[in-house]
């Protein structure tokens, strides 16, 4: 079964990552949330991470604004695909997200800025090894073009 896990920085990111959740539920991928910084609680995101990279067919999605060192922790403490989707900041005027883009070598977290870009992303990932997510994708894909 395919998984998407959220690991989102804190309970402040709820909404956003609601949006996620709704694109993946009409995809029919399950979702695991968390709360957990790498600022403020690394040893969580690493218990967490310990259980998660058990899993055989997941996806890990992050979601911190402001300085975003979970992605880079997750992805350097994982191998699985890590995607970012920190919500947007007007305080910042979205110059936040740098702190997600520049990463060191050995550690690739890829950047999706948009919440139901990111689901589908995550959703193609998985798709790799799924015939029949990649037939909900397309259907999914094909309701968006008759819509326009």
């Amino acid at each position: 079964m395919e998984k998407v896990i959220i690991i989102m920085g804190s309970k402040s990111d709820k909404e956003h990552c609601d949006k996620i959740i709704e694109t993946l539920s009409k995809l029919k991928i399950s979702t695991q949330s968390h709360v957990a910084s790498a600022h403020k609680t690394p040893l969580k995101v690493l218990e967490i991470l310990r259980k998660i990279n058990k899993t055989a067919n997941a996806v890990i999605i992050t979601v911190a604004g402001r300085s975003n060192a979970l992605s880079g922790f997750v992805d350097a403490n994982t191998h699985l695909p890590v995607l970012a989707c920190p919500p947007y900041s007007e305080k910042f005027a979205g110059l936040d997200i740098l702190s997600t883009i520049r990463m060191p070598s050995g550690v690739a977290p890829m950047l999706v800025l948009e919440p139901e870009s990111v689901a589908l992303a995550a959703a193609k990932i998985l798709a790799l090894t799924s015939a029949s997510l990649k037939k909900r994708i397309i259907d999914y894909q094909n309701k968006i073009k008759e819509n326009i």
